[in-house]
């Protein structure tokens, strides 16, 4: 059994909504070429290939606070999960259960629509972007929502979010060569966990469960760095960081991004998944492909992430945890 934590489905009534609410986006030009995102019959044609292939699913970008104002995001995600909903409740044996999307640009309308989906629909957690319409999520006003996924001790996914718009270099106005994406994503997501991890969160909410896509971004690659700040170079010390000591973090800077656990979600790069292994542990990895984003409409990914695990030199029981005894557990699926 396989299960996989982070792949990415669009209801066809959301996808029907999105040219009146986003005209001209990416998604709508690209979205048909993947029959795979949207035609469920097309997905379950596709899993078919893949003996004890489970999915747990997710919406697609855009995010929904992009959709419109806060008085209008509420309903629209509402819409996203019962679609999603109603899939897990018609497969069960394919669809286990769904992440659920939240109205980001209506905090209180978010704790309702969590508790909501928890209580009625079995949704296992909720799907966040890195940004809430530029604004980092370590603000200040976005705390109810984490501290709400503590009380239902559920996790909460964070999936990388930029577009062309952020130029490479400040005399542009675009990105280049895709660079918003290849490398954007991840710096995005390591941007984010960091201010997540210096605002106190985990001190705060010891708790907290995050799922981090991509295997956690830049964080593994780059784990001697995380220790040893700029500022720590000219006016700390070797178990001292003055970055740190200021935010009035409690541990190390490492010991709080390790427990984030990550997915493996590396378009099958064998190296890149021991790297983050080696980095999170076998507690703290969960299989994920990012299906059904690839010229095979998701079959390239599911089959090389499948390869890049079985890849790992471990004994076969943690291999077996990362597939799906750690999704059980964190989801309490049973």
């Amino acid at each position: 059994m396989i299960i996989d934590v982070f792949n990415h489905f669009m209801p066809k009534s959301i996808y029907d909504r999105l040219a009146s609410l986003v005209p001209g986006h990416i998604a709508l030009s690209a979205f048909p070429e993947l029959p795979t995102l949207w035609d469920v019959d097309a997905r379950l044609r596709m899993l078919d290939e893949f003996e004890g292939m489970q999915q747990v699913l997710s919406l697609a970008n855009p995010p929904i606070e992009v959709l419109g104002p806060p008085d209008k995001t509420p309903e629209l995600a509402r819409i996203a999960n019962d679609g999603l909903a109603e899939l897990c409740s018609k497969y069960p044996d394919r669809f286990p259960t769904f992440i659920a999307s939240m109205p980001m640009n209506n905090v209180e309308a978010c704790v309702r629509e969590t508790d909501r989906a928890i209580a009625d629909l079995g949704a296992k957690g909720i799907q966040i972007f890195t940004n809430v319409l530029g604004k980092p999520l370590s603000a200040p006003e976005f705390r109810p929502i984490f501290q709400n996924m503590v009380r239902h001790d559920l996790p909460v996914w964070i999936h990388p979010i930029r577009g062309p718009q952020f130029a490479d270099y400040a005399t542009e106005e675009t990105s280049e060569n895709e660079i918003w994406f290849t490398f954007g994503w991840p710096y995005e997501t390591t941007a984010c966990v960091t201010r997540l991890i210096f605002s106190g969160i985990y001190d705060e909410l010891p708790g907290l469960k995050i799922i981090t896509h991509h295997m956690g971004g830049m964080v593994p690659f780059y784990a001697g760095k995380i220790d040893l700040g700029f500022d720590q170079i000219f006016h700390g010390k070797t178990d001292e960081n003055p970055v740190a000591k200021k935010a009035g973090i409690r541990k190390r800077p490492a010991e709080y991004y390790k427990m984030l656990y990550a997915d493996t979600s590396l378009n099958g790069s064998v190296a890149a998944t021991r790297c983050g292994h080696a980095f999170f542990g076998t507690g703290h990895c969960l299989f994920a492909t990012d299906a059904p984003f690839d010229a095979e409409q998701g079959r390239m990914l599911i089959r090389e992430t499948v390869n890049a695990v079985n890849g790992l030199e471990i004994a076969r029981a943690e291999k077996d945890r990362i597939f799906s005894g750690n999704a059980r557990a964190l989801l309490r699926l049973n």
